[in-house]
This record gives structure tokens, sequence and C-alpha cells, in this order.
């Protein structure tokens, strides 16, 4: 178990030694059931692939994500419901996928990341959902896939320090590339900006129009600088999973353009998003299978 492998590592073990808590709390958290608490997922169930989705209805989902892709999925069957957290597992081209819903921003992404990450060796964890457009060249209805985030969030940061980057795992982002291009789904690869606040600390007012003088900078400093878009979930989940030895990455949707002044259009382009997310699982399984064949560790184009 890879939690478990962090757990032997000297420089962790001498880090517990020094803190007189550490055998207060239960060393793989709070358990209801004989269940991690937080999701009450039945851990045995759960896929290689695990796809995070909020309950957004910036979306546009009529019913519960989790249940949306689920449905896509061959003998779908719902390993977890704790009224926080809604997950299922099933198979889709031969890749098995959990996918698992519930509320937004990082520290939510940290609740779910904790049980699925000490409970299983899940390889990959992609976060699958809706976001906010800052490119030039980004429109309502398309894809981005992230290659990395701005760690412009709280959560992560009392991991690791900011310096520490957030880049999606590469052989995350060529899959999910092959995916979009097999669908002929419009979409781009670049830098996600991830934020805790999603009016003012993303350059959009607050109540009553609210903004102070550093708010007005936020959204042009990222536009000039490059970032397609910008969600409150996709630098938890790269963060964590670099962390902890898991492959990270992000696929979202946009559904307006705060610098272009493209208006808002509710769930545009999520379909593909959801899409791209499926078929570059099977994708990801494929170079997965190529790397073990081959005897490889990583994977590189000479193995298809």
């Amino acid at each position: 178990m890879l939690s478990d492998d962090i757990r032997k590592k000297p420089s962790i073990q001498r880090i517990h030694e020094q803190y007189e808590y550490y055998k207060n709390v239960p060393e793989k958290g709070l358990v209801i059931k004989g269940r991690p608490a937080l999701t009450q997922i039945d851990h045995t169930k759960v896929g290689d692939f695990v796809l995070i989705t909020v309950r957004d209805p910036l979306c546009a989902y009529d019913e519960d994500p989790a249940k949306k892709i689920a449905d896509r999925l061959e003998n779908a069957e719902l390993i977890g419901n704790s009224g926080m957290f809604t997950t299922y597992s099933g198979t889709y081209k031969g890749a098995r996928i959990t996918v698992v819903s519930g509320g937004s921003g990082s520290p939510e992404m940290e609740l779910i990341l904790y049980d699925f990450m000490e409970y299983t060796d899940a390889s990959t964890f992609l976060r699958v959902g809706g976001s906010g457009g800052l490119g030039d060249q980004v429109h309502p209805g398309d894809v981005v896939i992230a290659s990395g985030v701005v760690r412009e969030e709280g959560m992560t940061k009392a991991y690791i320090p900011a310096a520490y980057p957030a880049a999606s795992h590469y052989e995350v982002i060529n899959a999910m590339a092959a995916a979009a291009e097999a669908l002929k789904a419009p979409y781009h690869v670049g830098v996600t900006l991830s934020v805790d606040s999603d009016f003012v600390g993303g350059g959009r007012p607050g109540v009553g129009g609210y903004l102070q003088p550093w708010n007005i900078e936020t959204a042009g400093i990222y536009n000039r600088a490059g970032v397609l878009n910008g969600d409150r979930e996709s630098a938890a989940i790269v963060t964590l999973s670099a962390l902890f030895g898991r492959r990270g990455g992000s696929v979202c949707s946009v559904a307006d353009n705060l610098c272009t002044g493209e208006t808002f259009s509710e769930g545009a382009g999520h379909n593909y998003a959801i899409d791209i997310a499926l078929e570059g699982c099977a994708v990801l399984r494929q170079m997965d299978e190529k790397k073990k064949a081959a005897g490889k560790k990583n994977w590189n184009p000479t193995l298809w």
C-alpha cells in the first residue's frame, strides 16, 4: 500500500516521534462501520482511475454528477454514500473507474483524497468539472486539459510551500489530449488557476459589487501570463497526487470568459469534458499495459 510506504520513511517516523499528540489520532483516520468515515467507500471496489466531480449547478447537471457519469460505465455500482460524498465504480473500455461527487473547493477535495489515498492504491486522480475562462483563445464550450495549476488556494499550502509545482502528470496530459483529438473536441492544454474565493479572489465582484484594488488585478495578471482558465479544485488534486505518488490531472469545461467578455452559458462543453475524461482513462489503461509489457516504469511515445 502506497500510504504504508509513506509511514515507513525514516524522516516521517522522526516527525511522528516529535509530535506529542500523534498517538491520539487514529492512524488511518476516522472510521464508521469499518469504512473511512467521510466517504464511507468500500475501498476494495475502488478502481485504478478516480474521477472527482462537484455538484455544480453551473455545469447544468440534471442529476448527481457521480450518477450521471456512472451511467456511462459498465457494471456500475454504488460503493459509498456518506451524505457528503457519493461514489460509484464500474468499467469503461476495460478501465476500472471510480467516480465521486461532493462539494466544491480545495478543502472538500482534501477529504475525498485522504480516504482514497489512505485506503487504496488507485493510480490516477482526475478533476472533471467546470471552470471560467481567462485566456484570450478560450471560449465557452471549450475544454481545458491542465498542464499545471497555479496554487492560489490555501489548503495545499498546509502540505507543502507554494514554491512546490502543481504539475499534472505527463501521462495524464498525453492521454487526455489523445482522447480529445479522437473525439474532435474543442480543447486546449495549458495552465489552470485555482482559487478559494470564487468571486473577489477570481476577479469577480462580490456582494454589492464589492472589490478591493488588489482584486481587480487578478484576472489581468493571469491573462497576461497565459493562464487559460480558473476553478477551485484542480490545485488540490494535482498537488496531493504528486505528493503521494499518484498521477494527477484536470479536465474542465469552460462556461464563460471574464477577460474576453464572452457570457456565461450553463453546462457549455461539459459533456465533452466527461467524454474526454472517460476516453482518456481508457487510453491511460492502454499506456499502462504497454509499459508493463515492455518492462518500463515510464511511458514514452516509442511504446505505441
